[in-house]
């Protein structure tokens, strides 16, 4: 199971690191400013959790490996932004950020039920897992969080998928199916609330 939770969790980072990466590149930075928002977005989630968590060392600081293949990343991708960026469209973007947000909700939520949190801190914990680097990387990129915009729901999906994590859980479905419920219901949640604009009412 913690093979599978460092899975998650690598995968969760290069999604939300693409995501940094792409938006970095639109607003024309430099190496070092895509690096920095690319590291924002990946890892800004997950110190916060560890924080809130009193988690030491910091995921990242614990797992080096994490950052080298962030640094290695942006020097492949950014030259290669360069020649796509026509196709690295808001589509793209979307779906880096789903999958970023399905994968960090629920491992914030899975780590705060090995800390021994309430439910519902639980699943505001892996909330805020799973949007808090999105809102540090539109802030640094000086666009509104996609959270705090009345647009396609967001917050929500994650909200919803870290329940149907926990509820799988509580049934004593196998670890492996209560995570990929929680990680696909967020995952596709999220996608068709872009496609089908699903909004909460003002």
């Amino acid at each position: 199971m913690s093979a599978m939770l460092h899975t998650i969790e690598l995968i969760g980072v290069l999604a939300f690191a693409c995501s940094g990466l792409i938006e970095a590149r639109r607003k024309r930075m430099d190496w070092v400013g895509v690096f920095t928002v690319a590291f924002i977005a990946a890892f800004g989630g997950g110190t916060l959790r560890d924080l809130l968590l009193d988690r030491r060392p910091l995921f990242w600081v614990e797992n080096q490996e994490y950052p080298i293949i962030l640094f290695i990343l942006t020097l492949i991708a950014v030259p290669m932004l360069r020649r796509l960026r026509q196709i690295m469209t808001d589509k793209v973007l979307d779906w880096a950020d789903a999958i970023g947000l399905g994968l960090f909700s629920v491992n914030g939520t899975s780590m705060a039920m090995e800390a021994g949190m309430p439910v519902f801190v639980c699943v505001m914990m892996g909330v805020i897992t799973g949007i808090f680097g999105g809102v540090l990387r539109d802030i640094i990129c000086n666009e509104i969080p996609m959270v705090f915009r009345r647009s396609q729901l967001y917050a929500t999906c994650a909200f919803a998928g870290c329940w149907i994590y926990l509820a799988g859980h509580y049934v004593e479905l196998p670890e492996v199916v209560s995570l990929l419920a929680g990680i696909l219901s967020t995952f596709i949640l999220r996608i068709l609330a872009i496609r089908f604009d699903w909004k909460l009412p003002a």
